[in-house]
């Protein structure tokens, strides 16, 4: 009888992720999320026929350049350890678009993903004909998500909402949310196409998320970045909490698996704060999610020190300096751009004692492929370059073509398939008789999700 109920239940498991999967198709089958038009219009109107889902629970709202997801996780892991009821929104996924929509820090149920799209399909029809009529677009896929995720926080319910932008700011199919606490991490160059080629106008986007009245947690930034960042907040009447000034990382040392910190926030200083996640830009981070955190929890003072440890001890956040394999090691990092390639560099050399490093490299095609080499150069004794399963992945030839020119052609091979390019590296690391070698796969998302599966972590 017992085998007979799992057979059934695994049965029924292997309907609802097909009926996902079909759903997902439906709405991969839509604009791009790396594209998008200037208007909150659909979103707030599909809002709006759900009963504006989205003011039903309290919100933090993130933007910047690079560290967005893993401060969402320390963010909501950090809420949740103070017992409410969390939603946490993110984006990209690594290996299933379900991660994006985490309820309590698990992915929404493959049943719960099909509910929530029959709940809002015949919503998003309308306002797709409403657009079409007017000779707009259908709602992108971006759209359709960021709707659905509000639309499944609503009828949890959740307490607090912990929402990560997908590109910019002010545009951004999010930023229908008013979030108590706006929180931005360091601005640099990215989707320069989208959202402009200086730095000064990359924040004026991401600023957008500021509200009135609400608290910004602002990490390091350019002092012409931190200049718009101020104006726009004094312009909305919030409330500005700083790295570095009013909130800081006062220790940090090299752990077994992570790190230890010292963090000074609002309420005064937590000592001996171990994070299992390596680099001195994941101590920001950390820094940033306890600071939104006080801000929201308590207006600002201290919150319990055994609450904020078990929270940052039960962190994680997959595909940032992950060990993905041992004997040889393997990480795999999501740096896709010059400053998050510096952040990894930085970090390995910190938390790893390789004697050589092979890297497996694979960028996408709106990346500044040559900046993200150049960076990885110094860390890597070769590079295997390789292309993911994303249609916008540069050809492998002609990121070789690159590679060639800063690395030299001893140290460049060119590999197709991503598959066969670990090989590659593997083969390449245990050939030295020496202790010490490992691997690296980074260079996009994309390249770092595939690696994940083929490697048993997906």
């Amino acid at each position: 009888m017992s085998g007979g109920a799992d057979h059934r239940r695994r049965h029924e498991r292997t309907e609802a992720e097909t009926a996902a999967g079909e759903v997902y198709a439906g709405i991969l089958a839509r604009m791009p999320e790396h594209q998008f038009e200037p208007t909150l219009d659909r979103v707030r109107a599909v809002c709006e026929l759900l009963g504006d889902p989205q003011r039903s629970f309290r919100t933090i709202h993130l933007t910047g350049t690079n560290g967005k997801t893993s401060t969402s996780r320390m963010v909501e892991r950090l809420v949740r350890e103070h017992g409410l009821r969390t939603g946490r929104f993110t984006s990209p996924h690594l290996t299933d678009v379900r991660e994006r929509i985490a309820i309590d820090g698990e992915p929404i149920s493959a049943e719960r993903f099909v509910e929530v799209w029959q709940d809002v399909a015949p919503y998003v029809h309308m306002v797709d004909t409403r657009s079409l009529a007017e000779g707009g677009p259908r709602m992108s896929f971006f759209e359709v998500l960021t709707v659905m995720a509000f639309a499944a926080f609503a009828d949890t319910p959740i307490d607090v909402a912990i929402v990560e932008v997908g590109m910019g700011g002010s545009w951004d199919a999010t930023n229908v949310v008013d979030g108590e606490v706006a929180v931005i991490t360091p601005i640099a160059y990215d989707h320069q196409r989208w959202l402009g080629h200086e730095l000064t106008s990359i924040a004026d986007e991401k600023s957008g998320i500021i509200k009135d009245g609400s608290t910004v947690v602002v990490a390091d930034q350019t002092d012409d970045v931190e200049g718009v960042l101020l104006a726009a907040a004094a312009e909305h009447g919030s409330r500005v909490i700083r790295q570095g000034i009013d909130v800081d990382v006062t220790e940090r040392q090299v752990a077994v698996g992570g790190q230890l910190l010292s963090l000074r926030g609002l309420g005064g200083v937590y000592t001996q704060v171990f994070v299992p996640l390596h680099g001195r830009h994941q101590a920001q981070n950390a820094l940033l999610a306890l600071v939104a955190a006080e801000a929201l929890l308590s207006g600002g003072a201290a919150l319990d020190g055994d609450l904020v440890g078990a929270a940052f001890a039960d962190v994680s956040s997959p595909g940032r300096l992950e060990l993905v394999r041992t004997s040889p090691t393997v990480l795999v990092d999501a740096a896709h751009n010059p400053a998050g390639i510096a952040a990894l560099v930085e970090a390995v050399e910190e938390s790893f004692e390789f004697t050589r490093l092979i890297g497996v490299v694979g960028v996408l095609d709106d990346k500044d492929a040559e900046s993200v080499l150049s960076g990885l150069e110094p860390l890597l004794a070769e590079i295997v370059v390789t292309r993911s399963s994303s249609a916008r992945a540069v050809d492998p030839d002609d990121l070789g073509e690159i590679a060639v020119d800063i690395f030299g052609e001893d140290r460049v091979h060119v590999v197709d398939r991503l598959d066969a390019a670990i090989d590659v590296a593997v083969q390449r690391a245990e050939s030295e008789a020496e202790l010490g070698s490992g691997v690296l796969v980074t260079g996009s998302v994309t390249v770092v999700a595939d690696a994940r599966v083929l490697l048993g972590r997906g």
